[in-house]
């Protein structure tokens, strides 16, 4: 019985591994359909946040029913509660891809980003799929030092989102209204979502210390023995 109740925590982690895979690979994809007005791909990304959706209630479902039968207390019951958790940040992860996808698809066939930001924008996809990619590696091996570093690493985003600002405040931005409004809500898009894969990271801390990653002390980084 003991066995099949892990098993069952085992494939709570797996499911939120899948997920956080789908919503990375989603903002990818979604990044070039959004730069390359790419409607065929923009669609797919915009199809594809069903299953992150369905995933979520899977897990959803899963944990409420360990809660229900199993009871599990300590470092177990952190780690049911703490998916749970997870599994909201992954689905609006997916939520923010989705979101790129469809503004692709919303300035069919021209593109949503002016030629000057064109490299900025790519930056920050590409950024964001590495985050959601750490994240990931997170929660297979449970490794804090790695969980804590996303935290700076997510420093890079917001120094990209502060130059997306800065082009729109420029005198010399000549692309309208429309355009400036759509490359905000790209940027935003972004940094949400990069959030999204740091506040995974830190969960895996608490789920891992007790302690919550912003007061975590060096000595606190070890694997608690409950």
């Amino acid at each position: 019985m003991r066995d099949a109740y892990h098993e069952e925590l085992d494939s709570i982690g797996d499911g939120l591994v899948e997920m956080a895979r789908l919503v990375g690979s989603a903002i990818g994809r979604a990044t070039t359909a959004i730069l390359d007005a790419d409607l065929k791909l923009a669609e797919s990304v915009i199809a594809g946040d069903e299953k992150v959706d369905d995933l979520q209630h899977d897990l959803e479902a899963r944990a409420i029913a360990l809660l229900a039968r199993q009871q599990p207390v300590a470092t177990d019951l952190r780690i049911v509660v703490t998916s749970l958790r997870m599994s909201a940040d992954l689905e609006r992860s997916g939520d923010l891809a989705q979101h790129v996808g469809k503004l692709a698809r919303l300035r069919f066939p021209d593109t949503a980003v002016p030629g000057d930001l064109h490299a900025t924008i790519l930056e920050m996809g590409q950024l964001a799929q590495r985050l959601m990619a750490k994240a990931a590696e997170v929660i297979i091996t449970k490794d804090v030092d790695l969980a804590l570093q996303l935290e700076q690493d997510d420093d890079e985003m917001d120094r990209l989102h502060r130059t997306l600002f800065q082009h729109l405040m420029d005198d010399r931005w000549k692309h309208g209204i429309e355009t400036a409004v759509d490359v905000t809500l790209l940027g935003r898009y972004y940094e949400r979502f990069a959030d999204h894969a740091v506040s995974v990271a830190k969960r895996v801390v608490f789920l891992v210390t007790g302690e919550h990653a912003d007061e975590l002390t060096p000595a606190a980084t070890a694997i608690e023995d409950v």
